[in-house]
């Protein structure tokens, strides 16, 4: 338990990554999956509500279509803001990966239960939704390569 949680909160972090390299090759495939998504709910001009989403924006008042289009580009910058934190992580404090890996689990899977008690109404299944429990399963398998203590950084204690 000690190692888990040294691991997640390092007394100094530093650009060593602690765990296994496909969780690295993993956390960076992350990284360029949620600019795409931050980017494209800001670029999109709808947001992406409904071209990806498959939100019936066309079937709500203007001002409706509006207050949905402008939450859609928040989060955006929202996802972004978030995401350059893990690129801050992946350039320079390394260390910190499972932690951050740990925070993408807790999102994926909070915006899981969110989505249940509170489902968005669409058209069709939209991709987030449908990529929400695999990328939550991604992210657990990668959390776990993360703690794992790398071959070479064993070997190097011994």
């Amino acid at each position: 338990m000690t190692h888990l949680l040294q691991t997640l909160f390092p007394a100094r972090p530093d650009n060593r990554f602690p765990g296994h390299k496909l969780a690295l090759l993993g956390f960076i495939l992350i990284i360029l999956m949620l600019i795409f998504r931050g980017l494209m709910h800001m670029a999109s001009p709808d947001g992406g509500a409904q071209s990806i989403a498959t939100i019936p924006l066309d079937t709500y008042s203007a001002d409706a279509r509006a207050n949905i289009v402008a939450m859609f580009g928040q989060w955006g910058l929202s996802q972004l803001l978030l995401t350059s934190l893990y690129v801050v992580a992946l350039f320079r404090y390394r260390s910190l990966i499972p932690l951050f890996l740990l925070l993408f689990v807790l999102e994926v899977g909070g915006r899981y239960v969110v989505g249940h008690f509170k489902p968005i109404v669409t058209v069709d299944t939209a991709p987030g939704a449908a990529a929400t429990l695999p990328l939550l399963l991604i992210g657990l398998v990668l959390l776990g390569l993360s703690l794992m203590p790398s071959r070479t950084r064993a070997d190097a204690s011994e």
